[in-house]
């Protein structure tokens, strides 16, 4: 897998808030239940994207999480930056270029930089389905709850 568990959860959260964007806040318990992922985790992580400016956090009995802008305008970069170094050496090294290539920055770098691009072109939107071409994922939607 390219990208670490974290990242995962948070794509995964952030799609789910973008298909439920009219909703309005989401808060935590619901966003782990329907996306199966522990509670305590998810919420370090959503805390970390609002921190960050890619969700806004409400408190209360209506609060929860939401995104800041709309899903066709949040990259998939934006948010997994905050947990993976997309752009990094495939092997871990902290300096790895032309000058100083590890044994796969030769091979890697085209991958890379593909792999880079996808993640900067792609919305969060397209991959939850709300985009033009967009992959379908199939994500439950909760009924709007009254306030």
């Amino acid at each position: 897998m390219i990208l670490s568990q974290t990242a995962v959860y948070a794509l995964r959260a952030t799609m789910y808030l973008s298909q439920v964007r009219e909703v309005g806040p989401t808060r935590v318990d619901v966003i782990a239940n329907e996306l199966k992922v522990p509670r305590n985790y998810l919420s370090k992580i959503l805390h970390l994207l609002a921190r960050e400016g890619v969700l806004d956090s409400t408190r209360g009995p209506h609060g929860g999480f939401q995104l800041v802008r709309p899903g066709t305008q949040i990259a998939l970069e934006t948010v997994v930056e905050h947990f993976d170094d997309l752009g990094g050496c495939l092997l871990g090294r902290d300096s790895c270029d032309e000058s100083n290539p590890c044994a796969a920055h030769g091979r890697w770098k085209n991958i890379s930089e593909s792999v880079l691009r996808f993640f900067r072109e792609t919305s969060i939107a397209e991959l939850a389905g709300g985009g033009p071409g967009g992959f379908l994922v199939e994500l439950p939607i909760p009924a709007k709850t009254p306030r």
